[in-house]
């Protein structure tokens, strides 16, 4: 899952001063796969940033100053290097002090499916706060298929994504609910397909297997000699496969927020499933302490009051103020997105005690920003991409008994999330994928790799602490355990983990085993 969005809308003070193009070149560094000399080669191009937005959040986000954006070409499928290629975008905040600069940290904040290039820009202010800005260009690119790369994955439109939010009829178990389900999940592969640009070719050369390559083109185009890489959830998959492929390509990286490598997609689900339960009980604890909880005052009957609260939106839906009604779905996707962090908390409450009610606003927005709409009704690229990604990086699971069993394990696990009506056996959208999957869940063998370091969060909901030991076992690094309630830390304002992040990444010192860190 992606990096939780804060509801706090970003605004600019101004218009920067324009950025004059530059075009740039490096002699490839390292060695380079034979048939790929052009890309490895290429020169890099680099402007004004404002052409490459294609949501709110990165017309807000790209509005910083000393930002330069630019465009890498890559093949679309590197087993045919001579044949169509597509760009991806990419953003560059310049590292402060020349005399000081180490070289790139390249960043990608997870998903999959989300914006590499409104990630690095919204990280510009916590690296000059830790000092890395002078040490380091920061890199953020947009994955094949995402944002401002070309082309987009593109599966429904805006008004088609509405419709499917405000649809509850999936939560139906029944032989009906099952059919109708299926040909939902059926009819969005098919509209993946034919509405993407290269249709099947550009699907079957989105996943994490093809990332990894363009992310090594990436680093010998920016000068780098080995790559310094920080990855967010998702971002993890994408650091553990590359340093499987190219392990002695790795300067130092930081993976915060694992994916557990060798979990197949219903153990994840479950293991998920449990980080989003324990989440909700700690919120519960913290809500029922204040005399305005919705949930009431007893924590031990919280699940019970959410359930009665939410569960009568399957065929009730609430008024929303702008047209539309608060469904069951869009309801519960708020509560996930305000779980991924305690500073929603709060607001989390608040729209519950709106539910209440009966109005739905609050929610609602949480389910957007989960979603990416953005005030005018337009999506962004994220939720398409992220089926498409996972479609390829994971087998597809089609068995109805391990479908059924996934979802019995998820609500004992996650009960808030019980909906209760009886467990669907439909395959969801990977199972009518029209092309096939490209990697398989595994420990990496990364022989030759630099010492990493793996940041796990305690109670972290999205994705949970143990995959990060499991992590940091599989690629024989660090850890560092960071205890608290939140997906993902470093460079979030906690001391601890800001410096020793910090110290490795300047000058690959690890914490030492067993390190943990507290509070801010």
């Amino acid at each position: 899952m992606l990096i939780a969005a804060s509801l706090a809308a970003c605004t600019s003070t101004g218009k920067p001063a324009p950025v004059a193009p530059t075009t740039e070149s490096h002699p490839p560094s390292g060695p380079v796969p034979a048939g790929l000399e052009r890309f490895y080669g290429q020169s890099l191009s680099w402007g004004e940033c404002a052409p490459y937005a294609t949501s709110e959040d990165a017309r807000s986000a790209f509005q910083a100053k000393d930002l330069q954006c630019a465009r890498l070409t890559v093949p679309l499928d590197y087993a045919k290097p001579a044949g169509d290629t597509i760009t991806l975008g990419l953003l560059r905040h310049k590292a402060t002090d020349d005399g000081s600069r180490i070289g790139s940290l390249v960043v990608n904040p997870g998903g999959p499916g989300a914006s590499g290039m409104v990630a690095a820009a919204g990280l510009v202010k916590p690296t000059t706060s830790t000092g890395l800005a002078k040490r380091f260009d920061l890199v953020g690119f947009d994955p094949r298929g995402i944002g401002a790369s070309q082309p987009a994955i593109h599966c429904l439109t805006d008004q088609e994504r509405d419709a499917d939010r405000a649809d509850d009829s999936e939560t139906d178990g029944s032989p009906g609910g099952v059919l109708k389900q299926e040909s939902q999940e059926k009819d969005f592969a098919e509209k993946c397909a034919q509405r993407t640009d290269d249709g099947t070719g550009m699907l079957a050369n989105v996943g994490t297997r093809d990332v990894v390559k363009d992310l090594d083109v990436l680093r010998s185009v920016l000068g780098d000699e080995k790559l310094t890489y920080l990855g967010y959830s998702y971002g993890t998959r994408i650091g553990s496969a590359y340093a499987e492929a190219f392990p002695k390509n790795v300067r130092a990286m930081i993976l915060d927020g694992a994916v557990d490598p060798e979990q197949d997609a219903v153990e994840s689900l479950v293991a998920q499933g449990q980080g989003f339960g324990t989440a909700f009980t700690q919120f519960a604890k913290s809500c029922t302490a204040q005399q305005d909880c919705a949930l009431g005052q007893d924590a031990g009957a919280a699940v019970k009051v959410f359930q009665d609260l939410v569960r009568p939106l399957i065929d009730f839906p609430v008024p929303v103020g702008d047209g539309r009604k608060l469904s069951y779905e869009d309801a519960t996707t708020g509560v996930i997105q305000a779980l991924y962090q305690e500073s929603l908390w709060d607001v989390l409450n608040t729209g519950l005690n709106e539910l209440k009610q009966q109005r739905g606003a609050t929610l609602e927005k949480l389910a957007d920003i989960y979603n990416e709409r953005d005030s005018t009704g337009k999506y962004g690229t994220t939720q398409d991409a992220f089926t498409a990604i996972r479609c390829v990086d994971d087998p597809r699971v089609t068995d109805p008994a391990v479908i059924l069993k996934a979802q019995e394990e998820y609500v004992k696990v996650a009960p808030f999330l019980d909906d209760g009506r009886p467990a669907s056996a439909a395959r969801d959208a990977c199972a009518f994928w029209p092309v096939p999957n490209t990697s398989e869940p595994h420990v990496p063998n990364v022989e030759g790799l630099a010492k990493t370091l793996v940041i796990s969060t305690t109670n972290d909901p999205a994705t949970p602490y143990q995959a990060g030991v499991n992590l940091a076992k599989g690629l024989k690094g660090a850890l560092l355990t960071f205890e608290g309630t939140q997906h993902t830390v470093f460079l979030q304002g906690v001391k601890c983990v800001d410096q020793a992040g910090t110290d490795y990444l300047v000058d690959g010192t690890v914490p030492p085993e067993g390190t943990r860190c507290t509070g801010q």
